[in-house]
């Protein structure tokens, strides 16, 4: 890990909290110097801030990998797989994980993938893949979460900018973040009467395996780093700085919210 953030352990936002997060793994490539993806990270400054993590992936060993790096912040780090766009699968996810940290107090929603290249380059099965992970996955993640979750506690969905304008080649990617912005709201209205809080954290460009591939594919992401007005790439850490804000009490009174984590890119 390239980057490591002490936590003042006289003041870790997490101390104590039982945190699920789904989509927790980092793809393995070839690049030694590759960047942690934003799901590891998560979970990392999670445990770092105090917080037991239950790291949730459709891959085992991306799964394992997170747990291990989890455990060695000296809190219980476990592994947990499974399909998060499959009902009975995702359903499993959330018990196994309450069951193996005792409980629940957060839930971290962190998957998507984008295919097609414009309307005419996309098939419907394109459009369906896109949708079954990007939607169908968040959606089902909160319906079996919520009831597992402690009164009090917080959900919070990883989004993309590309919900705030058509920001890539693919309508089925900028449709599925788009539709997050209602799932939120949503969530936040039926989980209130419990305390429950429910966000929206919404990266902009990170420097993470996926970003470097979509780069990698298509020229005009890489154009848009220079019209950033911070200059430059956010890092997986810095998404996972504002998830665990939004986890923690200091973020007691925010709810049904959106926080874009981009340097400035939609805003200046």
């Amino acid at each position: 890990m390239a980057e490591k953030r002490e936590a003042d352990s006289a003041a870790r936002r997490l101390d104590g909290r039982k945190v699920l997060v789904i989509g927790a793994g980092t793809r393995p490539d070839d690049d030694p110097e590759s960047p942690v993806g934003n799901g590891r990270a998560i979970a990392v400054l999670a445990a770092r801030e105090g917080g037991s993590v239950a790291c949730a992936d459709v891959a085992a060993q991306a799964a394992g990998a997170t747990a291990e790096l989890v455990s060695a912040e000296g809190v219980k780090g476990v592994a947990v797989v499974g399909d998060a766009t499959d009902a009975e699968q995702s359903a499993a996810v959330v018990d196994e994980a309450a069951h193996a940290l005792g409980g629940l107090d957060g839930l971290v929603v962190n998957v998507g993938i984008g295919l097609g290249t414009g309307l005419e380059g996309s098939s419907p099965e394109d459009w369906d893949r896109v949708l079954s992970l990007n939607l169908r996955a968040p959606f089902l993640a909160a319906k079996y979460g919520l009831p597992a979750l402690a009164d009090g506690g917080s959900i919070v969905f990883i989004g993309s900018t590309a919900g705030l304008r058509a920001a890539t080649n693919s309508p089925a990617y900028d449709s599925s973040k788009a539709g997050l912005f209602g799932l939120v709201r949503h969530v936040a209205k039926e989980a209130s009467v419990r305390g429950i809080r429910a966000n929206l954290v919404v990266p902009g460009l990170i420097d993470t395996p996926m970003g470097r591939q979509a780069s990698a594919k298509r020229a005009s992401r890489t154009a848009t780093f220079e019209r950033i007005p911070l200059r430059r790439q956010g890092t997986a850490w810095e998404v996972a700085e504002a998830v665990t804000f939004l986890l923690s009490d200091r973020a007691s009174y925010i709810t049904g919210q959106s926080l874009v984590v981009d340097g400035g890119l939609n805003a200046v």
